[in-house]
């Protein structure tokens, strides 16, 4: 019996080595220990992204195949690990970030910004493996962008080293941007993009220089509070300790981000609908709240009781063009289809008396029509999920009025009550399994020497209409255990451990 036993836990421990679960790190793995840092009530901020190629395009033609840039915001980020550059290492602070292919840090040559004075800088006089390369260029985020020049050296990532490491020597940091920031620098964990300027992400270099003998890293957070550590990245491979179950797998629909297709989205046992079809979502390890569209996003904060800002403006549109709405969505009309005369002339949908918000040809105007095309369509999609209830007219106006009042505010945030005991489970659909998301995973917690306060961990963006883009942060890593797998272009998530 016990040579039995012991035959079996060999072939137990072959498997799990095999499969690269082993929990020990080895030659061919490098484990980083993520450090976290509280939020800051005052540097959150939503996320943001713009679309490129729309200019003077019709916005309700545009085709699915557009570029999408998702413009990143590093002001609300929590987890850091330390890397060196140099021989002997000159040691940085960085955010580990998917959503990202570039490395930065700031350079002993940044003298016009404050913000260099206060992190950590890179002097190549000091490094015996530096390499002069010298050629510009501009890194871009959401609240800015850094400016510097290339640089090479000798890069320590854990207990490896990436020989010769191309890397960006930051000489200018916005001062809005980083001034407030925790952390030195970032290294991306993105595919190489357009505008890497041929630059080979580290990641790809791990592989390349075959630091590493499997092409997937894994990425974990800790959800115990009390812990001394808070995650850990580990390159390739996976701790079996870190999750429960089996992965579900998914494809990486585009190879510019670590981007995924989700479907259904359902706040309790009710759903949104906006996503059955599916939506584009880039996993994003950089990234603190889950940003959506705002027509689902409103939805969510309503039904989580998130107190947003009043629009008058979205209430308007109900008011002077619900009636018409409604009659277009019983006569079949799809809600994209619905809004069309706003979006694109200045038809008003048939409304027999003189609407509240004119739209006039001047290009003064034109911003606020967009702000009404975009409040017009959250408002018809309100409508249609309550027809779909077959609700009553009043009672779908009534409805879409009380999403007015949710809507977040421009600074993104959307505070909640922190008894979280009565509110909904929010539910994502990926690979066609679900992941639910409980009240304590999407409520953030933030201390300040006011208080606590809890804020909704969902964030809205201004997407490309055709294309509603989600960006799955750390809001919801911490609830799954993901394995980036860069050989079969796919992501696993499992309930993390």
């Amino acid at each position: 019996m016990g040579i039995k036993v012991l035959l079996a836990a060999i072939l137990i421990w072959d498997l799990t080595c095999g499969l690269g679960f082993n929990v020990y790190a080895d030659d061919n793995m490098v484990r980083i220990e993520l450090k976290k840092q509280s939020l800051d009530l005052n540097n959150i901020r939503g996320a943001r992204i713009y679309v490129k190629g729309l200019r003077g395009s019709n916005r309700n033609s545009a085709s699915s195949d557009e570029q999408i840039v998702y413009i990143k915001n590093y002001r609300d980020v929590q987890y850091f690990a330390e890397i060196g550059i140099g021989s002997p290492p000159q040691h940085f602070t960085v955010v580990f970030d998917t959503g990202s292919s570039n490395l930065w840090v700031p350079s002993s040559k940044c003298f016009f910004s404050i913000a260099c004075y206060l992190r950590s800088t890179y002097k190549s006089r000091l490094s015996n493996t530096y390499t002069k390369n010298g050629n510009s260029c501009k890194i871009p985020f959401g609240t800015g962008s850094v400016h510097g020049f290339f640089s090479q050296d000798d890069t320590k990532i854990g207990s490896a080293v990436v020989k010769q490491q191309v890397f960006t020597e930051v000489t200018k940091e916005g001062y809005f941007t980083f001034l407030r920031a925790r952390f030195d620098g970032v290294l991306g964990l993105g595919f190489q993009g357009e505008d890497s300027r041929n630059v080979t992400p580290v990641w790809n270099n791990m592989v390349l220089q075959k630091i590493v003998s499997k092409s997937i890293f894994s990425f974990w957070l800790n959800r115990d509070p009390t812990s001394r550590m808070a995650g850990e990245i580990l390159f390739g491979g996976m701790d079996w300790t870190h999750f429960r179950g089996l992965h579900t797998y998914v494809p990486v629909s585009k190879n510019g981000y670590w981007e995924i297709e989700i479907g259904d989205l359902f706040i309790g046992n009710n759903s949104t609908g906006l996503c059955e079809d599916g939506c584009p979502a880039i996993v994003d390890t950089g990234t603190a709240f889950i940003s959506g569209p705002t027509t689902i996003l409103t939805q969510i904060n309503h039904a989580i009781g998130a107190e947003g800002v009043v629009s008058s403006q979205c209430k308007t549109v109900v008011l002077d063009y619900g009636k018409a709405i409604w009659e277009r969505l019983l006569s079949g009309l799809h809600p994209d289809k619905v809004c069309h005369g706003i979006c694109t002339n200045n038809q008003t949908l048939g409304v027999s008396h003189e609407p509240r918000m004119r739209i006039r040809n001047s290009k003064s105007q034109r911003l606020e029509k967009d702000i009404l095309c975009n409040f017009c369509e959250m408002v018809a999609f309100w409508i249609q999920v309550e027809i779909r209830k077959e609700r009553s007219k009043d009672l779908a106006f009534q409805y879409a009025n009380q999403l007015c009042e949710k809507l977040p505010n421009p600074g993104g945030k959307s505070y909640i009550n922190c008894d979280v005991f009565s509110l909904p489970h929010i539910t994502f659909t990926i690979g066609n399994k679900s992941f639910p998301l409980s009240p304590d995973q999407y409520v953030i917690r933030v201390d300040d020497h006011q208080g606590v306060h809890c804020l909704s961990g969902f964030t809205a963006l201004n997407v490309h209409p055709q294309r509603p883009l989600w960006v799955l942060g750390d809001a919801f890593l911490r609830a799954y255990h993901t394995v980036f797998d860069f050989d079969n272009l796919q992501i696993g998530f499992a309930e993390s451990a």
